[in-house]
């Protein structure tokens, strides 16, 4: 699949595959995710290949089940268990919350901010990437901010010429990426998080804590209608930011079934 992307960077009109081998698929699979030019959720061909194919979909919330409805799943495939991604991190509590990985950097808990930034939509374009390490730069003269920067982003922000301004702000402390315990200590004792990843989103709902998603969407829109997840762009950020610093950020609920035994009810469900 990877060798077919390279041949595809070329941006061909059309894709052609034969038969029914494996690499068929692949090509199928690779042509589709090029070609299909929505860099702000490249994931969801991989889901909606992955759901077809299986023959239980348990998922972790309403919206997830009427989703698989609208596609035409059948109602006995549906089950719904809860998020797993929770029991991760109740299994790993105790050295998530020895972690204090905040520590390292000097900072009181509630007392700064963490970011995440790798998205192909976010970072790999100058005019998009820009902008948003100016967002930063104003963002930690008002809370200092960790962050964890992605193998992809730091290559970026070379390239652009992006790393020396981020250097240069004293309230931003720059740092490789972390393991999970490591970064989930951090998250858990910050006051906010500005990230473009899914996972974090479900996780920031679950912890109660503002999260600031920089993309035009999201693939988690029960941590928006019910958790503390909100949209942002590098124009809004700032002011985001404020609400959450002036204590005015609406708290979120946890969704039902989120409460780190998802696991255990998919056991249940395999009889």
């Amino acid at each position: 699949m990877s060798s077919w992307a390279c041949v595809l960077s070329g941006l061909p009109d059309l894709t052609v595959v034969i038969g029914d081998v494996n690499s068929t698929i692949a090509c199928a699979l690779a042509a589709k995710k090029l070609g299909s030019r929505d860099w702000s959720m490249p994931e969801e061909i991989n889901r909606m290949v992955t759901d077809a194919i299986s023959d239980i979909l348990w998922t972790p919330s309403p919206d997830a089940d009427e989703n698989l409805r609208n596609e035409g799943v059948a109602e006995d495939r549906i089950r719904r268990v809860g998020n797993i991604m929770i029991d991760s991190y109740e299994m790993m509590r105790p050295g998530i919350e020895a972690a204090r990985t905040r520590d390292k950097f000097g900072l009181p808990a509630q007392g700064y901010g963490a970011v995440t930034l790798h998205r192909p939509g976010n970072v790999d374009a100058a005019e998009t990437l820009g902008p948003l390490v100016d967002a930063l730069i104003q963002i930690e003269a008002r809370i200092p901010l960790v962050f964890a920067i992605h193998p992809r982003t730091r290559a970026r922000l070379n390239e652009f010429g992006l790393t020396g301004k981020l250097d240069a702000a004293a309230g931003i402390h720059l740092t490789e990426p972390m393991g999970y315990v490591e970064f989930m200590g951090l998250v858990r004792e910050a006051r906010i998080i500005i990230t473009d990843s899914g996972g974090i989103q479900e996780e920031t709902t679950y912890l109660d804590i503002p999260c600031l998603t920089l993309r035009p969407n999201t693939e988690r829109p029960i941590t928006i209608d019910q958790g503390t997840n909100r949209l942002a762009t590098a124009a809004t950020v700032g002011g985001c930011v404020d609400e959450v610093l002036a204590g005015s950020w609406p708290s979120g609920r946890k969704p039902v079934l989120w409460g780190g035994k998802t696991a255990t009810r998919i056991v249940a469900d395999l009889g």
